[in-house]
């Protein structure tokens, strides 16, 4: 039906019910006595992009991608390159006392090659970075957004003709060749007490040979995932979030389980999990989404898990080994040695 988003006066809404009851007397207790492992007992890292490979010129027939942490990727898709939800601060909060990075970004912004445009999903603090954002304006590098976001933006100085907001299923040509689409999406916004007064989106990055889904912080969704896989699939690369997933807030937080429904009702490629090992923001382990997704996803789902500022090449399929694992089996080998 491609339903655009529905605004009531006050507040975005999602196109399902979607229950936003959290206990925060039982969180706080959970967080203050929980025994998982939810940060890592050593420090992960450093990791290292290659820079000078990533300046080189995007081929016209390529597709590659670039995980520097949580749901920040680079995109090297048909000659141009796209660049997620760059999150480079230390903390995802406005105040220091909130989640710290696991790891320091794989490289800095100012050694990110030029690019064709900066994609974001919503205004949550570990999704949109304010430093981040007003470093990278600097360079007159376009930014697409859903509706409303443009309006921190130009509070912290972009200059509203690099600015485009659009609604789910509005397009908007970049270059001669690639679109881009916003989607929906099952989350919500804020970045205070006032909630869902911006909008929250998945994004599809068209090629002309390749086309590429970023879920964005989406909820389950599966129907709204299948119309999109309907008009925009079949994709040949699709990241969606896995991590800081609970049961208290099941509606707007997939997960491994809910992450493998929604990468099959779009129609599958290539699957790239986000929003994990960065940030302290659940009560499961650092390291559980991935090994749950690992566990769960069918023999026949091509997993692209590479460390972070690893760079990899979509048709080259899966990586032969997984970093985390090599780190969980040195850490404890240190642990059992003292």
């Amino acid at each position: 039906m491609k339903t655009p988003s529905r605004f009531n006066g006050k507040k975005y809404l999602n196109t399902i019910p979607t229950s936003m009851s959290a206990n925060y007397g039982v969180m706080l207790r959970r967080w203050l006595t929980g025994k998982e492992e939810r940060e890592p007992r050593t420090p992960l890292g450093p990791f290292r992009a290659d820079v000078a490979a990533l300046h080189e010129p995007v081929p016209t027939d390529a597709l590659r991608v670039t995980w520097f942490g949580h749901s920040s990727t680079l995109i090297e898709i048909d000659g141009l390159r796209f660049l997620t939800d760059p999150v480079w601060r230390l903390r995802a909060s406005p105040v220091a006392l909130g989640p710290k990075r696991f790891f320091a970004p794989p490289l800095a912004l100012t050694e990110l090659p030029p690019l064709d445009g900066v994609v974001l999903s919503h205004d949550h603090y570990d999704h949109l970075d304010k430093d981040a954002i007003r470093e990278l304006a600097r360079t007159g590098v376009a930014f697409f957004c859903p509706l409303g976001v443009g309006g921190h933006l130009r509070r912290w100085g972009v200059a509203a003709a690099q600015i485009t907001e659009l609604d789910w299923w509005q397009e908007v040509r970049v270059g001669h060749s690639h679109t881009l689409a916003a989607t929906p999406a099952r989350h919500f916004t804020g970045r205070g007490l006032t909630r869902d007064n911006t909008l929250w989106a998945s994004w599809c990055i068209l090629g002309p040979k390749h086309r590429a889904f970023f879920g964005g912080d989406s909820g389950p969704f599966e129907a709204g995932f299948s119309e999109i896989g309907e008009v925009y699939g079949p994709f040949d690369l699709v990241m969606l979030e896995v991590g800081a997933y609970d049961e208290q807030w099941a509606n707007i937080h997939m997960g491994p389980t809910h992450a493998l429904a929604a990468h099959q009702a779009l129609g599958g490629g290539a699957l790239l999990p986000l929003h994990w090992a960065t940030f302290n923001l659940a009560f499961h382990s650092w390291h559980e989404p991935a090994d749950r997704l690992v566990a769960e996803a069918r023999p026949d789902v091509t997993l692209l898990l590479p460390a972070p500022g690893q760079r990899v090449t979509v048709a080259e399929g899966p990586l032969g080994a997984y970093w985390w694992q090599a780190y969980l089996t040195n850490t404890l080998g240190a642990l059992a040695s003292k």
